[in-house]
């Protein structure tokens, strides 16, 4: 069935990897930035066994994926979404996003936090998310990322 979203398999962490990538690297960053991003756009097996990852199947095809980690008892954090870059502006990104937010609340979250890539800015505040700051990137000294919130 084209669109299921069930929970991601350890053995997915290759192909998840693969996709995030893929998809960062879809905004025109160079050769370097994707180099120094590689580490926190790699799952492993134990990454997915430990935090909440969901992917959107269409059939065998992985189109995209979200994962979450509890940052307390009342707040989650949206770790990571992603969508296939063949596969943007199809509404995969808001049905993926949906999915965390039902999920998050099924578990008794009261806050989301998501620290985004300046470039899906637009898209957070789509979903109804308030940029509540920037934070650093742990990854390229010196970038700023946009800092959103929403109340679940």
């Amino acid at each position: 069935m084209a669109g299921l979203i069930r929970p991601a398999q350890p053995a997915q962490a290759p192909v998840l990897s693969d996709l995030a990538q893929r998809s960062k690297a879809h905004w025109g960053y160079p050769a370097d930035f994707m180099q120094a991003v590689v580490a926190e756009l790699t799952y492993s097996p134990e990454s997915i066994r430990r935090h909440p990852t969901q992917v959107l199947m269409d059939g065998e095809q992985v189109l995209g994926f979200y994962q979450l980690q509890a940052t307390s008892a009342e707040a989650v954090e949206l770790e990571a979404l992603f969508v296939d870059p063949q596969h943007l502006r199809q509404g995969l990104g808001g049905k993926l996003f949906r999915h965390a937010v039902l999920w998050a609340q099924s578990q008794g979250f009261q806050e989301m936090t998501i620290q985004s890539d300046p470039h899906a800015a637009a898209f957070y505040a789509i979903q109804g998310c308030t940029q509540v700051g920037e934070m650093a990137s742990l990854s390229i000294p010196g970038r700023q990322l946009p800092l959103f919130r929403l109340s679940l």
